[in-house]
Order: C-alpha cells, then structure tokens, then sequence
C-alpha cells in the first residue's frame, strides 16, 4: 500500500489588466518529460496560514510582495491527489484571486528544487486555456478565470 501525506497549499491566481492569468511550467523529477502549467502556490510551513503561505509563494515565485491581508478570503478550495518525486500527496489547498496591472516575473527567489523543475512561465487568456492541448492545474481553470473576472475590481 502506498502512503499519501496530507499537504495543506495556497496558491493564487494572479490576474493582470488584460485579464490574463500567470501560470508556471514545471515537471516532476521522476518523471522528466511529463510538463504542466500551474498557479504559483505550494505547501504551507508550519503555523503558517493559507494567505500567508500563498504570500509567501508568490514572491519566492513571480517576485510580487504583497501582504497576506491584501489577497482577502479564499475564492475557491480544491482536494487533489497526485504523485511528485516518487511520492504520493493529498494536498488540500486554498486559492486566492490578486489582481495587477501587470507585472514582470522575477524568479530569482525559487528555491533549489523550483530552479530544478520551473522551465517556464507565460500570462494565459481563459480563451487560451480552453484551447490548448497542454496539462493545466487546476483543470477548471479557464472557467475559474471568467468566474473570477465576472467580479468587480475591489470586491
């Protein structure tokens, strides 16, 4: 039987002015040439909450500091199993929307193993993500995003 260990998340969908979100590309270790895009976000430390753990995340990962208050309540929950480096995770995470007018990544704060597996990154239309034949996390992402956009600025 293989174990599953329990991991809380944060991630944060980072849209800009043209109503874009910023996705990373990345693989798992053990498996090399499988590649997908993703949300910037990832495992919370100890004691830390999920907006201060999705804080966190997105400056180690874009370079954008903001402070955890600013991102507000979560604006979707997702439970998701998968498997990363020969190891099986539940990883219960919340997401966050933070909106920017744009903003140029800087990866200069990925740790060794974001440096290992992060090849890319690339701002995606809902339009784009309905149309690609590329891996996406979350799945409902493109439906996400118009939801998301449905919103008034400020909301």
């Amino acid at each position: 039987m293989v174990s599953v260990s329990d991991r809380p998340a944060a991630r944060v969908v980072l849209v800009d002015d043209s109503g874009r979100t910023l996705l990373l590309r990345g693989c798992d270790p053990a498996r090399p040439g499988l590649r997908w895009w993703f949300t910037p976000g990832g495992g919370l430390n100890p004691g830390e909450s999920s907006a201060e753990g999705a804080a966190r995340e997105l400056f180690e990962e874009t370079g954008l500091r903001v402070d955890p208050a600013e991102l507000g309540e979560p604006v979707w929950h997702q439970v998701i199993e998968f498997s990363y480096d020969h190891r099986r995770y539940r990883q219960d995470q919340y997401f966050y929307l933070y909106r920017v007018p744009e903003w140029r990544i800087d990866t200069t704060g990925f740790d060794p193993e974001e440096r290992r597996t992060i090849d890319a990154h690339r701002w995606w239309s809902a339009a784009e993500l309905d149309s690609t034949d590329e891996t996406v996390y979350p799945e409902e992402l493109a439906d996400l995003l118009r939801r998301f956009l449905a919103v008034p600025k400020g909301s």
